[in-house]
């Protein structure tokens, strides 16, 4: 991008030679609307639009006649509002990104006119919705400069309260627009792409997006919502795009598509949120709320909510890339178990297969040569068997012909199917095509036979990008791009809900909807400080967008400098376990040797800490039940809690463990670190000391035994109290409560069975 004074360019990606769009682009601005009547339940506006001239100063060209549309509200009880408009093309009202809640209902909208405003209400006699018809007030005295162009003003009311206002006259002069409050643009006079923008506060906050590896106020960046292999946790591309945000203004904005989009988050301008998708629809749902919790339980009404993951899959998973036989396996498992390291799942990555990275959803015979005896054997001594796999079919795989020759996977054309690949080593011949529900059965047929020998946990691995030169059945490739992962993602959860009973998966991408899906893990991190503080990023962004249940590889998936082989800092390794303690899943896994036993200087402080894990189960269920329930993930920006408070919209290196908890992960060799805690007396979980929080606290040091975590004065945590080797050994109504009070003197004194 060349950054230039001029909205065409700089958000709108026409060329900056415009004499290359000159027949082939157009752009369309909205005008005054002319006209608005009642529409089913909702209301329908007829907008007029004016095509602009290609030139570097915006200014409409009046040779060229107005065109007509229409803009649709419709109310969605009194906290959501939709604002639609398709050019040429019809809004899509359902979709599989779209799963409302029973309780929201779409309430009926009624218009109130004047000569110079609209105001929209619904039966309860609340505006939704204001459009000002009236000129702007002037005080004649130069013709220096032409007068703003006609536009359209509107401001919407979600909740009634809230005022949400477009973007009307976000400019320098007429000519030199920052932003545009709602147009389109023409691809060979056909509709191609849609923008809209509303007004940004000077002051305003934005969170969400997806899991973005950014500071938490994202005001001042601009994000294209196109997933891709993230290619670590430290760069603007992520595994994870959400078109949702929430603004401190206490509003959130879901836009409805699957197609390639751009937010920019008052950053081309800081008076405006511009949104542009690569489809000629905008599809909007406006949130009014009173907290950020509210927005995001009102944001999960519309997309659904997650169901709650077995008991089991919060336990320790030990993972590497990879484990190669059954031997192997088990020689791990007995391990772990004779060292006193309680673990639930042993996870088996890309080296069960005939041969490595090659995807067939068959074991290796030689080394594996009894798979359900192998799964079974290991399920007797309290492991889970979770399995690698990805969507993607090889020419040299098994299943290629047949998938071929049924259309499972979208078909390539013959010039791009060599060196085509998703992955750089192996060339793949194609992605399965969930738009088809025959592909779908044939693959959940795939992961059932696994299934039904006992295997517990599917990874749904990659889903990011799709082979966009191939043909897929009902969808075109752009559009399914972003949605790929919910369709791939859903399929594996149905099966394996079908199959064992437990609604789990271990899926790396996501989209809109995703979160009924859980677990989500936050992709390939660097084994180092910044891998870390970029995996909580992502995961506290990611619980602003909807998600419940995350987690993250202890500690960080590859190496620095060298990908496969550097060693793990034993600081590193203690760090990143406590981190993960404090999450709502915990998973080991990486490019090396991840077993705790291989760092025996620091084996028996890990020991230690995943005890201290399976101690707190209790309280993580009791916190992930919520998020099956109401807008809070388990994980949660400290926002969601204190949002009166400014300067939390501003920390992404600690969070809210539930609603109890404050967590301050160390990200660092020096044992120290500042920590904010907000309004409130906090007791340090691990000394017992109370603080009368006065804000930060500066330095705070810790040695590699204990951790900066607080907990609420006067709050009541539910513990298990015996030692368990996994998940199997709990008794649940054994669980017990420690008051933290005058009388708690950290946590390691009361769990007198944690060594």
């Amino acid at each position: 991008m060349k950054q230039t004074n001029h909205q065409f360019f700089d958000f709108l990606d026409f060329n900056t030679d415009l004499t290359k769009e000159e027949g082939v682009s157009k752009l369309w601005k909205a005008c005054k609307p002319i006209d608005i009547v009642q529409y089913q339940l909702g209301v329908m506006l007829t907008v007029p639009f004016q095509c602009q001239i290609l030139s570097n100063d915006i200014a409409p060209d009046f040779d060229v006649p107005k065109k007509d549309y229409n803009l649709y509200l419709r109310a969605y009880g009194d906290k959501i509002l939709r604002v639609s408009i398709g050019f040429e093309k019809e809004v899509v009202l359902e979709s599989p990104m779209l799963q409302m809640a029973e309780d929201i209902q779409e309430v009926k909208l009624n218009i109130q006119k004047s000569k110079n405003q609209w105001i929209v209400k619904d039966n309860n006699g609340i505006t939704r919705a204001v459009f000002d018809l009236s000129h702007p007030e002037i005080d004649h005295w130069s013709d220096l400069l032409p007068a703003p162009e006609e536009t359209m003003q509107a401001t919407f009311y979600p909740d009634g309260k809230k005022a949400v206002k477009v973007s009307a006259y976000d400019q320098f002069f007429p000519g030199r627009m920052d932003a545009m409050c709602l147009s389109f643009i023409e691809k060979h006079d056909t509709p191609s792409k849609a923008t809209m923008s509303f007004h940004a506060k000077p002051d305003e906050k934005f969170v969400g997006t997806g899991e973005r590896f950014s500071k938490m106020d994202l005001s001042g960046n601009t994000f294209q919502l196109k997933n891709q292999d993230g290619q670590g946790v430290n760069n603007k591309r992520t595994y994870k795009n959400i078109p949702f945000y929430l603004s401190s203004e206490m509003y959130g904005l879901f836009l409805h598509t699957s197609t390639y989009c751009k937010f920019s988050m008052a950053d081309f301008s800081t008076r405006s949120v511009q949104l542009l998708v690569e489809e000629p629809v905008m599809d909007v749902f406006l949130i009014g709320e009173e907290t950020p919790e509210k927005i995001i339980h009102q944001y999960k009404k519309i997309t659904g909510f997650p169901t709650l993951p077995p008991l089991w899959s919060y336990g320790i998973w030990m993972s590497r890339m990879t484990y190669f036989s059954e031997e192997e396996v088990n020689t791990i498992c007995g391990r772990l178990r004779r060292e006193d390291f309680p673990c639930d799942v042993i996870h088996l990555d890309t080296g069960w297969f005939k041969t490595d990275w090659l995807c067939e959803w068959k074991f290796n015979a030689e080394r594996f040569p009894d798979p359900k005896r192998f799964v079974s054997n290991l399920k007797q001594n309290g492991y889970r068997v979770s399995l690698w796999q990805m969507p993607y079919i090889s020419e040299d795989a098994e299943q290629y012909e047949e998938a071929m020759a049924n259309n499972y996977i979208g078909k390539l054309n013959a010039e791009v199917m060599k060196g085509g690949s998703n992955f750089s080593n192996l060339d793949y011949a194609g992605s399965i095509d969930f738009t088809y529900p025959k592909a779908v059965e044939w693959y959940k047929n795939l992961l059932r036979e696994l299934l039904e020998m006992g295997v517990t946990c599917i990874k749904t691995d990659f889903g990011e990008e799709i082979h966009l030169d191939a043909n897929y059945h009902n969808m075109t490739s752009e559009s399914l791009n972003n949605l790929y992962a919910l369709l791939y993602q859903k399929a594996a959860f149905e099966v394996t809900k079908e199959v064992t009973g437990d609604g789990i998966i271990w899926a790396r991408a996501g989209w809109s909807g995703c979160q009924r899906y859980p677990i989500h893990w936050g992709g390939d991190a660097a084994a180092s400080w910044d891998g870390m503080a970029g995996s909580l990023k992502g995961g506290l962004h990611l619980g602003l967008s909807g998600f419940g249940f995350w987690s993250h590889d202890v500690p960080g998936f590859h190496g620095v400098p060298n990908f496969m082989n550097s060693v793990i800092p034993d600081d590193l390794y203690v760090r990143w376990t406590q981190f993960g303690v404090f999450t709502s899943h915990i998973r080991y896994h990486g490019t090396s040797k991840r077993e705790p036993y291989y760092y025996p200087k620091i084996a028996d402080v890990i020991r230690k800490w995943w005890k201290l894990r399976y101690a707190l189960l209790p309280y993580i269920l009791q916190e992930s039940e919520k998020a099956t329930t109401s807008g809070f993930p388990v994980i949660r920006a400290l926002l969601m809690h204190y949002p009166k408070d400014k300067m939390v919209w501003h920390i992404d290196d600690q969070y809210c463990f539930g609603d109890d908890f404050l967590v301050a992960p160390m990200m660092n060799s020096e044992n120290k670190r500042d920590v904010y805690l907000p309004d409130g007396n906090w007791i340090n979980f691990f000394t017992g000391e109370e603080v009368a929080s006065d804000g930060w606290i500066k330095d705070f040091e810790v040695d590699l035994m204990d951790m900066p975590v607080w907990v609420k004065k006067g709050a009541v945590i539910p513990i298990y109290p015996e030692a368990v080797n996994c998940t199997d050994d709990m008794d649940l109504s054994k669980t017990t409560t420690i008051k933290i009070d005058k009388y708690f003197k950290g946590i390691w004194k009361h769990l007198n069975f944690i060594k």
